[in-house]
């Protein structure tokens, strides 16, 4: 197959734009395909970290994320009747300059707006099918008419549709880590400053944290379930009745929070779930971000993996003139850095959710000496070296054909 002139991408939030940018500067045009009537606003905090940085800063990005920053500046540990027991500065987990907190719809109205000079946006609408020949990728829409492409690219999340039309079935391709999560904005009760209130009971995750850039508080529920129960595919009311049933009367602001949630305009709820595919390719279609290499939420490397990844997918290509071995070198390039940040991903609910109560005063321990651990350099070490496990400068290709 021939090079790349002309790419299709599913998905507008992060990976989308950052992709569409890259690929313009390679001379190659774009059409995004989003389900969602416009950007999506507001939005849980994300975080880029390690090599992303690097790669906002050559989008000429970086000046602009750091003024949006959440500005979070604590973590507290507090008991049913919101005292706290321990905490710590937010700095403490990882370093500053090569770790910055953002919430998501500011990130992607950042990415977002100046692609809109070169990239055609076709929102509210989606794929419906993709045929591959010689010629191209032959697509269909639920409402555009149908279109061929060089490269169709599903960045389109965990439950990716463009995976569904070419990989098929998720749940062989889903590695569930045992959890639920569920964020959405409520009113800010409890007067929070810049800072997270993180409660536990065995094996459930009550918090809530505040930053200046969004009105309200952010509220999170998480929980350990032994296998998957099938909620992520209900209907959000079903979901709310869902969190009704597990965390009412379960202490603190749970009752106040389950009160308000029916209110909130941005639920979020879903399985920690990884994808781990083997290949992320097939014929003239590619997967980038969580479509094809979901971490996990609660590893907090998504956005760093959509960021990095489109740099890397987008370099391939414009220095290939075979579609086949662009794609082939960007798995290449991108599975140990996907590995190695997936393969961290299962610490991070035993942190926020311990089964049991000695794994809460556990943890509450490890929290309390965070200061002397940061210093022998073992808190967040794995985090720090899985974000910047990625060479960026790619070694200079020979055309191939």
């Amino acid at each position: 197959m021939t090079a790349v002139r002309t790419v299709l991408v599913s998905g507008a939030s992060i990976a989308g734009p950052a992709l569409a940018h890259w690929l313009h500067q390679h001379g190659i045009s774009v059409t995004v395909v989003e389900k969602a009537p416009e950007p999506r606003p507001g939005g849980y905090a994300i975080d880029l970290r390690g090599k992303a940085i690097d790669v906002v800063e050559r989008m000429g990005h970086l000046p602009e994320i750091r003024s949006r920053v959440t500005e979070m500046n604590h973590l507290a540990l507090v008991d049913t009747d919101g005292h706290r027991r321990v905490g710590m500065p937010t700095g403490m987990i990882s370093e500053e300059d090569r770790s910055l907190e953002i919430l998501r719809g500011d990130l992607v109205r950042i990415l977002h707006g100046p692609t809109t000079g070169h990239t055609e946006y076709l929102y509210g609408d989606t794929i419906t099918g993709i045929e591959q020949d010689d010629d191209g990728a032959h697509v269909t829409f639920a409402n555009a008419a149908p279109r061929t492409f060089d490269l169709v690219v599903g960045a389109d999340g965990l439950h990716s549709n463009t995976r569904g039309l070419v990989f098929g079935a998720e749940d062989p391709l889903a590695r569930f880590l045992g959890a639920y999560i569920s964020i959405f904005t409520i009113p800010d009760h409890v007067g929070l400053d810049r800072e997270a209130r993180l409660y536990n009971t065995p094996g459930k995750l009550i918090g809530m944290y505040r930053t200046p850039r969004a009105d309200g508080a952010k509220a999170i529920l998480g929980m350990h379930v032994p296998r998957p129960l099938g909620v992520e595919r209900l209907s959000p009311a079903e979901q709310r009745g869902f969190l009704r049933g597990v965390f009412a009367g379960n202490g603190w602001e749970s009752d106040r929070i389950l009160d308000a949630m029916d209110d909130s305009e941005d639920f979020y709820f879903d399985s920690i779930t990884q994808i781990r595919m083997d290949h992320w390719s097939r014929g003239r279609v590619t997967l980038l971000g969580d479509a094809g290499y979901c971490h996990s939420p609660l590893s907090g490397q998504g956005s760093t993996l959509a960021v990095v990844g489109a740099y890397a997918l987008a370099q391939e290509l414009g220095r290939h003139t075979n579609v086949t071995r662009a794609l082939a070198a960007y798995e290449d390039r991108m599975r140990p850095f996907v590995r190695a940040n997936q393969d961290i991903a299962d610490s991070g609910m035993r942190f926020l959710a311990p089964k049991t109560r000695f794994g809460i005063a556990a943890r509450d321990l490890v929290v309390r000496a965070a200061p002397l651990i940061k210093s022998l350099g073992t808190f967040t070490g794995k985090l720090d070296r899985a974000s910047e496990a990625f060479a960026l400068d790619a070694p200079s290709a020979v055309p191939t054909r």
